[in-house]
């Protein structure tokens, strides 16, 4: 009887701490959600700010234009003072004349000395000639074939170079036959068949020249 007083006692002593803890868990929550409400009133209050509507400003008029400063002008020096004399200086007269000029000598004039004379020739002078006749360096079996088929014809003068061994070094024609076929022909012919006796300078053979001319006809 006695163990299960005591017992009934023990199981009332947890009933109670539970129920005493319920109460202290009930009352931790009351107080918890008051202090929260309490905290968003709080905090509602701190936030609201009262907002007045502003008065619009007034504009400001812009502030007058800054005045440029002009910059001093460059200081002038002023003028030099140039003392100029009134007085003209005074030209000294000398009276001493001057000494004589030296006498001119004229020099006596370079004798003219007359250029030596060329020497006289040792022996004869003459100038080239020809071998044979002239008439044989060009005749009608030579007329060109081109000059025939244009019934070309006249009269070519021709100058010829003759060396010291009497042989033709060139030709050159003097006037034309108004054919360059016969005048081409004339300078060939004669160059290949004129032969000369060269010209002759103080006993030596020199070179000489030779001018003719050959009148072209058309054979018949």
């Amino acid at each position: 009887m006695a163990y299960a007083d005591q017992s009934m006692s023990g199981n009332k002593v947890t009933a109670i701490v539970i129920v005493a803890l319920i109460h202290v868990f009930i009352g931790y929550a009351l107080v918890t959600g008051l202090a929260y409400e309490a905290y968003k009133k709080a905090v509602e209050k701190v936030t609201t700010v009262d907002i007045k509507e502003e008065e619009p400003k007034k504009e400001e008029p812009p502030p007058p234009p800054e005045k440029k400063v002009e910059a001093p002008p460059p200081p002038v020096a002023p003028p030099v003072k140039i003392n100029v004399a009134t007085t003209p200086p005074q030209i000294q007269t000398v009276t001493t004349a001057p000494p004589p000029a030296p006498p001119v000598v004229l020099a006596a004039p370079a004798p003219i000395v007359a250029p030596p004379a060329p020497p006289a020739p040792t022996g004869p002078t003459s100038g080239a000639q020809p071998k044979g006749s002239p008439a044989s360096w060009a005749t009608n079996d030579d007329y060109p074939q081109a000059a025939i088929r244009k019934e070309a014809q006249g009269t070519t003068g021709f100058n010829l170079s003759v060396g010291p061994d009497g042989r033709v070094t060139g030709c050159t024609v003097t006037s034309s036959s108004g054919s360059p076929e016969l005048d081409d022909a004339t300078c060939k012919l004669v160059s290949r068949r004129a032969r000369f006796k060269p010209a002759v300078q103080n006993g030596t053979p020199v070179a000489g020249s030779f001018s003719s001319r050959i009148r072209w006809v058309l054979p018949e």
